[in-house]
């Protein structure tokens, strides 16, 4: 069971550092901290305003604009397309359905089909066996006025010419791939003498060492930057909460305390004291002047029926009107059915 575990993998182990990393890393992040802290602490300050006035006004905005979108063009759109843009669709579809489409079905089908036929039978029966016999005797004078010539031509004359110039041209190219090799030869070991070498020894004495001085420098100024940009984070945050807690010690607190101890008291005071009463004496009024109101109503009423009645008399009474439902006495019960099931 020992076998199947995996083998623990161990850290890799740091090489020590020499003194010119030390040496340099030190300033580089002192002075990298002191060229960040005031771009982080403006950038946190730039992200909290974002924050708010998107919370405050953007999203707001956005949501009203895109309602007003809505409103003054989708739905606008959307009956255009539906009540307008669809039926005058249709009316033209049949229109040119009825005007299109139908009469040229017509003439294909009465037109063009026996026309169609008419020319496939003439090309089957006159123009492809007149095509064969003339393609057969073009077919036999080509061969004997052009293949036959051109087949001895080629044979006793363009072949051998052929074979002698193919000979001429692989020995003058044999000659110029020596000529080429040994030129390529002798520019790749002069090449080789005064570029090459001299470049290496420059790469390896010179740009190497630079390159990597270079590298370890700019490595140190990127980890500077870095570690600077993390404790201007912290600056940053520490000062915001500085600024907030001082921001509710001079205005928030006082502004809570004042409406605790003052605003509240004094709130309630005056709703016992002054806007309860108020309310009940309303309500009484009101009450009051509701019932005047409706007792004036009613004796308006009274005298204008008993003036309708000195004018007019008293009002006729109304006819009785039939109804459809049974009286009590015909109604039709379990004791007292005319129906067939439960007659004697």
């Amino acid at each position: 069971m020992d076998l199947d575990k995996p083998p623990v993998r161990q850290a890799p182990q740091q090489q020590p550092e020499g003194c010119l990393v030390v040496a340099i890393r030190l300033p580089v992040r002192i002075v990298a901290l002191v060229l960040v802290l005031p771009v982080r602490m403006a950038w946190d300050a730039l992200v909290v305003a974002c924050r708010f006035l998107n919370d405050a006004l953007l999203r707001p905005l956005g949501r009203a604009l895109l309602w007003l979108g809505r409103v003054l063009v989708v739905l606008p759109l959307v009956g255009l397309w539906r009540y307008v843009v669809v039926p005058v669709g249709t009316a033209l579809a049949r229109l040119g359905k009825v005007l299109v489409v139908a009469p040229l079905l017509w003439c294909h089908r009465h037109l063009l089909i026996p026309v169609g036929h008419a020319l496939s039978w003439l090309y089957a029966h006159v123009l492809r066996p007149a095509a064969i016999s003339l393609g057969a005797a073009l077919a036999w004078l080509a061969r004997y006025l052009v293949v036959v010539p051109a087949r001895r031509l080629y044979d006793w004359f363009l072949a051998p010419v052929g074979r002698a110039a193919a000979w001429c041209v692989l020995g003058v190219g044999r000659l110029l791939v020596l000529l080429v090799t040994g030129i390529g030869h002798v520019l790749y070991w002069v090449a080789r003498v005064l570029v090459v070498l001299p470049a290496l020894a420059l790469w390896r004495w010179i740009l190497a060492p630079v390159g990597r001085v270079l590298a370890l420098v700019g490595r140190e100024v990127l980890d500077a930057l870095r570690h600077a940009w993390r404790i201007a984070g912290h600056i940053s945050r520490a000062v915001g909460r500085f600024l907030g807690t001082l921001l509710r010690w001079i205005f928030v607190e006082p502004v809570s305390w004042v409406y605790r101890t003052v605003l509240t008291p004094v709130g309630h005071v005056v709703r016992d004291v002054v806007l309860r009463p108020a309310a009940v004496a309303a309500r009484a009024v009101g009450c009051t002047v509701r019932q005047s109101l409706a007792a004036a109503r009613a004796s308006v009423r009274q005298a204008r029926a008993d003036m309708r009645r000195l004018l007019l008399g008293d009002p006729r009474p109304r006819p009785p009107v039939a109804r459809r439902e049974p009286s009590g006495r015909g109604t039709r019960t379990l004791d007292n059915s005319t129906t067939a099931l439960t007659k004697d």
